[in-house]
């Protein structure tokens, strides 16, 4: 076994071995469509089940299919949520249990997005649908019964990506953002941190498969634009109040820890 995973608490190590035992192929062996499939078919395991909440309604925003979650009928703050999966795969059903659970436990309205993937749609379509929904969430939701004097965004892996630079736009474009929450977000273009290397194997997400999904999703020449490696934008004054969510036995976390800290300064 891979000598970091001595780091993992016995119950998650044990997960690791089951997961590994399964001898499902990785997603850089499939095709994007496949690995749709199969994250698709894996994705809610691990969750708890979807809880029933008062309000469940499949929306459309900016041009793209959205679903919105409350615990109740009041008028109340929105998160804008962006699903993980590498840019690749993931959609509104993968995140559902999430979403509700968000929704539940903080008591505000949840508005996931259905945004476009690679490598039908390449860098920067992703990026540019997460901005474009922002946009319409604070002009549209006030017909929706949300408070869009306080606006979120968030979203997990390459969802808290695209949450980072959504919040960069919208300090740029001045719309106020009450909080942007990122969970294990993917902030470099590259491997240039110790994390990348020490955990590139035997986790649930390795080397191979972050190269296979940058692949798919954006050319080389690209890859050091600020819209896809946050942590490369010239300025990080002055954004929205960031919750930041890492993981220890992570290849993302070392990036993660690295643009917090460019947030503090």
């Amino acid at each position: 076994m891979h000598p970091p995973t001595r780091l993992l608490t016995p119950a998650m190590s044990g997960l690791l071995d089951r997961i590994a035992r399964a001898g499902r192929p990785p997603f850089h062996a499939l095709t994007p469509q496949q690995a749709r499939d199969a994250y698709t078919a894996g994705a809610e395991i691990l969750e708890p089940p979807r809880a029933p909440l008062p309000r469940v309604e499949d929306i459309e925003l900016a041009g793209r299919p959205a679903r919105l979650y409350a615990p109740s009928r009041d008028r109340l703050p929105a998160l804008l949520y962006l699903h993980g999966g590498g840019f690749v795969v993931g959609n509104l059903e993968t995140h559902d249990s999430l979403c509700r659970q968000l929704a539940l436990r903080s008591g505000g309205a949840v508005v996931a997005l259905d945004y476009r993937l690679a490598p039908e749609h390449r860098f920067p379509a992703a990026q540019d649908n997460a901005w474009a929904a922002l946009q319409a969430l604070s002009g549209q939701g006030d017909g929706l019964g949300l408070d869009t004097s306080r606006l979120a965004v968030g979203g997990d892996s390459a969802g808290g990506t695209l949450a980072a630079v959504t919040a960069i736009r919208a300090r740029d474009a001045g719309l106020p953002l009450a909080l942007q929450l990122l969970i294990t977000p993917g902030t470099a273009a590259d491997d240039m941190h110790a994390s990348r290397h020490l955990f590139a194997n035997g986790f649930l997400l390795d080397a191979a498969t972050i190269e296979w999904f940058f692949e798919q999703a954006i050319e080389r020449s690209q890859r050091r634009d600020w819209r896809f490696a946050p942590l490369l934008a010239d300025d990080l004054s002055e954004l929205g109040p960031a919750c930041i969510v890492l993981a220890e036995c992570d290849p993302l976390v070392d990036e993660g820890l690295a643009y917090a800290d460019r947030l503090r300064l």
